[in-house]
């Protein structure tokens, strides 16, 4: 090394420990880019580092540097698994073709988070001829590995690998792996990946005791907008129920106008969650949904009444409130409850003396006292 490469070096060593302070971070941080080449081996061995908060900025700057690359393609080659990793963290930021080559090999490594972090560079990178070195990894033995490729391969967009992804929501033995194979899919908002997204949405394996887990499947249904309607639509008439619920949420987030004759038959499913479902889905399209709603108000079954009233109280518009007064003379106590209730959410004047007449009859004293406590709430 001569002595103006030394005097770089020693000048890049002293401008590392400056990075960890917020104040210098950003003048050292360009300065380090600047000495380019010169600064790559002080950031390369500062990758050691358990600090993850430096790591991430040593990996934003030695992105930023070109002449880093030969050096961080030959420590994804021979360095330790740790240092691996990082460096394939850095092209995938950099997107950085030329380590192309490199980062295919990796992904036929031994070390498993090389291989994950080597997907998701090739992902970020987006040279589709990499795809059918990515495909294999839906496969791996690792579950870190399959949640990568799902990932990397879902960053393509491409319709054709959307039978492969759609393999690991159905097929999978560990949900978080599925969970990313459904992100990556709606990620794509591209509607050929609507019938697979579909198909995962009527296995239990992701509903069955997982109301948590499934979020994510309805988000990625969610995100494909418009062209999910009618899919939606026509699994509001599925044999399963949870199906069926499922299905009216998410019609409700999308509040599609197509749905709200098809949300209004759904109110009157026999399978209580269902209607609970549709009558809060119908809520969600406010004023326009009144109609429907006020219809059920008259069905002979109570639960149906109850949960159209529960629909109206969660719309905020005057025209409701009427309605719900008038139900307080429903002969059913349980529908009486809930006009009672939801009267209390909307918090409106106009239902004050109705709820009065209810609280001062002694004849029922549970919704003598509800009536009580809503009109505290009302009147306080």
């Amino acid at each position: 090394m001569d002595w103006f490469s030394s005097s770089k070096h020693g000048e890049a060593k002293k401008l590392l420990p400056l990075l960890a302070d917020a104040t210098r971070r950003e003048r050292a941080a360009q300065e380090l880019i600047r000495l380019g080449a010169d600064a790559a081996p002080i950031l390369m061995d500062a990758l050691q580092t358990q600090d993850l908060g430096l790591l991430a900025i040593y990996q934003q700057i030695l992105a930023r540097i070109p002449s880093a690359s030969p050096e961080l393609q030959k420590a994804l080659r021979s360095a330790h698994p740790l240092i691996r990793g990082r460096a394939a963290e850095v092209f995938a930021i950099s997107r950085d073709k030329n380590a192309i080559s490199v980062l295919r090999e990796a992904l036929r490594g031994e070390f498993f988070t090389v291989r994950a972090r080597a997907a998701i560079a090739l992902g970020n990178i987006g040279e589709p001829s990499v795809i059918p070195d990515l495909l294999p990894l839906l496969k791996d033995r690792e579950d870190e590995v399959r949640t990568a490729a799902c990932i990397a391969v879902g960053m393509f967009r491409d319709p054709s690998t959307f039978d492969e992804l759609a393999n690991v929501t159905l097929d999978d033995p560990i949900i978080e792996v599925r969970q990313a194979a459904v992100k990556a899919l709606g990620d794509t908002h591209h509607p050929a990946a609507i019938p697979f997204l579909m198909e995962a949405l009527r296995d239990p394996f992701w509903w069955f005791e997982r109301e948590q887990s499934v979020r994510d499947l309805l988000n990625a249904i969610e995100s494909m907008g418009e062209p999910v309607v009618e899919p939606l639509i026509e699994a509001l008439a599925d044999r399963e129920g949870t199906v069926r619920r499922l299905a009216a949420t998410t019609l409700g987030k999308l509040r599609d106008a197509r749905a709200l004759e098809e949300l209004g038959m759904a109110l009157y499913d026999l399978h209580h969650d269902v209607s609970q479902a549709a009558a809060e889905a119908l809520a969600q399209f406010g004023e326009s949904a009144i109609g429907v709603l006020s219809e059920a108000l008259t069905h002979p079954e109570a639960g149906v009444r109850e949960r159209a009233i529960h629909g109206l109280g969660l719309i905020r518009d005057e025209r409701v409130v009427p309605l719900l007064i008038e139900m307080l003379h429903d002969p059913d106590r349980v529908v009486k409850k809930q006009s009672i209730h939801s009267l209390g959410e909307l918090r409106d004047k106009r239902a004050i003396p109705a709820l009065q007449e209810i609280a001062s009859n002694r004849a029922d004293r549970e919704v003598s006292a509800l009536a009580k406590e809503t009109l505290a709430g009302i009147q306080g």
